[in-house]
């Protein structure tokens, strides 16, 4: 009887006209008659299956009064039948509900988390999990039931589903649910695929994405903006910025319009790939097209002008900005002082940074660890000490990110017990160390010669609940490389290669796929989507996401290890290896071994490999060039070696009809070096080429040719017109004039790198300093130039060999004796230069 008058009830509030609401609508729960609710929660209770007795009734309901019945249900099991029999009608589709029963799957350890995050421990978090799992355990045995029953079964069913897993981090179970819907009858709809698509991109699978998109558009099912802005936004973080382009042009093929998050998401994508003049070429298509951006989209822009320098385009675009109503907040701030602080502009980042604090924006973690960083760089590690004590003074708790600030700036300083206390002193805050954490000290670690510490932190990683990345493998093989441990570094790589499941590739290699390359990868995982195996497709991916695989950088490092020690065969095994890997070698590679084998007195596979390069995509590009002439110059080939030079710049666009290169190069076949690399010179400053590298190596050349007086010609003329030279240059060219004898020249050199604030090695300095000392007339020479090494920051008692000493004193004491003259004692306590014991000399 109570149901028939619920059924009148229902039928008096149906014959008044009610809006329908469109499909995943968002409501706000309304007042309902709680009589009604209450005869609905007690019919859902009490009928056994409760299906039958709500599709007699499933007429008179609606989305809000649905809501209401899900969100006053006490028993989980109840609310999640109740929502999978809803599923199967359209018109109940709304956010509001799907939220509910995705907060009843994911909530129910939601304290217990909180605890975590504030370092409660491991028995905790288990004890989560298990909680987790056992709701989702019900809801997978509810729709077991549901379809023993032989009860339909809607996709939205899965959909909260895949958002609850995607919520948890449970990617592969979020995979796993899509896949099995074909077994309870279900076809994916949008809802589920954008919710797959979304943990995909999350999870950074984005070539199953795609192949998954793909699927979607097979199966006739439409997509909208929300699914164009999930794979826009996994290809930008891809770095397919290009492919993400291609994406959005689609989107209007396709009729759809972009919405704010499209243009949001390409714009982050444009500015990441620091592409800046594109992203703000396509702000002003998105103003122009009616859709106007919000304060987020301004941030984005400004920051992506501060990351690549332009700090004063940055400042005019905001205050442009502002005529639209934008005002500056946080991020902004924050952006324009990383950018300052970037281009090594800290006094101004800090008159900013306590501005905000007058406009009364208060300053995040982050925006402290910027400003850190900035005191790191400088060196003023006691500023970044006190400012990290303020940001702690104002509640604020350090992160791991700002540790890692810190700890860089405490090794950078070498000063490794604080450093090793720093790291220590991380978890104590609830924070873990990353892999970064690692990578900073175990460079710093192999910077100091601490290799076997190095190697330790390496090994305890795990113990610490770290895992090496690729960065910390490099980091480590690069130490012990040279520290000459190249066996050790060989047994690391190899670890390396093995990774957690060595037998990935080789099945995959080696199975029916025949997957050895990217392009085989991407068809394989094309054939399980479209065979159904999503979940396969899947594991693949991330198994191979998660090996720590060897990468061109850490092939470099071992090669350029083993061509130092002139283990050349070494290095090319490795070359033919990393080919067999998938890896392509880069310039580095190539100049390394073309450098390696010219060590060793292999010229002929030396330009062997040169010759690769000029056939490359390498071949506009100075470096392999450059290794060629040096090796050249070396064996006395300097007219040779220019010659190379030539060659190359005429392979560059116009070079072939540039009529100063013809001259240079009759120039250099007659042996006129000086006037061919004059006009060189002059033709480079034309063109804006300031590469001062080739001249630095022709310098070097002629001082081994015992052409001295050409040497010297040419430093004159690269001083002249503010060229740089190297202090390798200027430390041979000294030390051939001195072998000459010519002091002058040799003087008027060093006080050259004197200006430039350039410090040579001991050796040259006590060369020279004694050649002056040597002639009675010169002495007062060296003493001047002893004044000037102290006054540019030269350690005179570190550099200054005995030998040179006795001469400095000899010098003195023979010296025509003067009223106002110091004694030595005076003059030697000036310049902080003792005299040595005679025992020593």
């Amino acid at each position: 009887m109570k149901y028939l008058q619920y059924l009148h009830q229902l039928r008096s509030a149906a014959s008044k006209p009610r809006p329908q609401p469109p499909p995943f609508s968002t409501y706000t729960t309304t007042t309902t008659d709680p009589a009604a609710s209450n005869d609905l929660l007690n019919l859902i209770a009490t009928a056994s299956p409760m299906e039958p007795a709500l599709n007699k009734v499933h007429h008179f309901l609606n989305a809000q009064l649905i809501t209401s019945l899900i969100q006053e249900q006490p028993d989980p099991y109840l609310s999640f039948r109740f929502f999978i029999w809803t599923t199967n009608f359209t018109r109940f589709r709304n956010r509001v509900s799907t939220n509910l029963i995705i907060d009843k799957l994911i909530c129910s350890c939601t304290s217990d988390k909180q605890e975590i995050k504030k370092g409660d421990g491991n028995e905790k978090k288990q004890e989560c999990e298990k909680s987790d799992e056992k709701l989702f355990d019900l809801y997978w045995s509810v729709l077991d039931e549901v379809k023993e029953g032989n009860y339909d079964v809607g996709s939205g069913a899965f959909g909260v589903l895949i958002k609850a897993y995607g919520k948890v981090g449970k990617a592969e179970k979020a995979v796993e649910a899509f896949g099995r819907m074909k077994e309870f009858g279900c076809e994916a709809n949008l809802f589920t695929y954008n919710a797959v698509l979304r943990v995909l991109v999350e999870k950074e699978v984005t070539v199953l994405a795609l192949n998954v998109f793909n699927t979607m558009l097979k199966s006739n099912c439409k997509p909208d903006c929300s699914t164009f802005n999930v794979l826009i936004n996994g290809l930008c973080k891809n770095g397919r910025m290009e492919d993400a382009i291609k994406t959005f042009d689609e989107m209007s093929d396709r009729g759809i319009v972009p919405n704010r998050i499209t243009y949001m998401v390409v714009l982050m994508g444009l500015c990441r790939a620091k592409r800046v003049d594109d992203a703000y070429r396509l702000f002003r298509t998105m103003r122009s097209s009616g859709c106007e951006p919000d304060s987020v989209i301004y941030d984005v822009l400004v920051d992506g002008f501060c990351k690549m320098g332009r700090i004063g385009q940055a400042l005019e675009l905001s205050e442009s900005f502002g005529e639209a109503g934008y005002v500056m907040g946080l991020h902004g701030y924050s952006s324009l002082i990383h950018g300052l602080v970037k281009t090594n502009r800290t006094d101004e980042a800090f008159q900013f940074f306590w501005k905000i604090f007058k406009l009364g924006i208060t300053p995040d973690v982050v925006l402290y660890t910027i400003m850190i960083h900035g005191l790191c760089r400088m060196r003023r590690l006691k500023d970044a000490v006190n400012l990290a004590r303020d940001m702690t003074d104002r509640g604020l708790v350090p992160d791991t990110p700002c540790y890692n600030t810190l700890i860089k700036g405490f090794c950078d300083m070498g000063l490794l017990d604080q450093a090793r206390s720093l790291w220590l002193e991380i978890s104590k805050n609830g924070c873990l160390p990353s892999s970064c954490t690692y990578d900073i000290l175990i460079q710093c670690m192999c910077k100091n010669g601490l290799v076997d510490e190095a190697q330790q932190i390496f090994n305890d990683m795990e113990k610490f609940g770290g895992s090496a990345s690729v960065p910390t493998f490099n980091a480590l093989i690069d130490g012990l490389c040279k520290a000459g441990k190249l066996e050790a570094a060989r047994l690391i790589f190899y670890r390396m290669e093995i990774g957690k499941n060595p037998s990935v590739f080789l099945r995959l290699s080696q199975g029916a796929y025949g997957v050895v390359d990217s392009n085989s990868l991407q068809m394989m995982v094309e054939k399980l989507c479209e065979s159904g195996l999503v979940l396969k497709a899947y594991k693949i991916l991330t198994q191979l996401a998660d090996e720590v695989v060897p990468d061109i950088y850490t092939y470099n490092i071992l090669i350029n290890g083993f061509c130092k020690v002139g283990k050349v065969d070494f290095a090319l095994k490795l070359y033919e290896e990393l080919h067999l890997k998938g890896n392509s070698p880069d310039l580095v590679t190539y100049v390394t071994l073309i450098d390696g084998l010219f060590r060793v007195g292999r010229e002929v596979d030396g330009i062997k490999f040169y010759e690769l390069v000029s056939k490359s995509e390498f071949s506009h590009l100075p470096e392999a060039h450059k290794v060629v002439m040096k090796w050249h110059c070396r064996r006395g080939k300097t007219s040779f070696a220019l010659s190379i030079w030539l060659k190359h710049q005429k392979s560059l666009v116009g070079g072939q009809d540039d009529e100063t290169l013809r001259f240079v190069e009759k120039l250099v076949e007659m042996d006129d070096m000086v006037r061919a690399l004059k006009l060189l010179l002059k033709r480079d400053i034309k063109l804006k080429n300031m590469d001062s590298g080739p001249y630095n190596i022709i310098l070097i050349g002629l001082c081994q040719a015992r052409r001295t007086n050409e040497a010297m010609e040419l430093f004159l003329i690269l001083k002249e017109t503010s060229w740089y030279i190297s202090p390798p240059s200027c430390v041979l060219l000294i030390s051939y004039l001195l072998r000459e004898q010519n002091i002058d020249h040799a003087v008027d050199v060093f006080l050259y790198t004197l200006e430039k604030g350039l410090h040579l090695m001991p050796r040259v300095c006590n060369n020279l300093i004694g050649s002056l000392l040597r002639w009675q007339e010169r002495a007062t020479d060296a003493f001047h130039l002893l004044k000037q090494m102290k006054y540019t920051g030269y350690d005179l008692n570190a550099y200054l060999h005995d030998g040179t000493r006795f001469l400095l004193y000899r010098q003195w004491s023979t010296r025509p004796i003067e009223n106002d003259t110091p004694r030595w004692d005076d003059f030697s306590a000036k310049i902080h230069l003792p005299l040595p014991a005679v025992t020593n000399w």
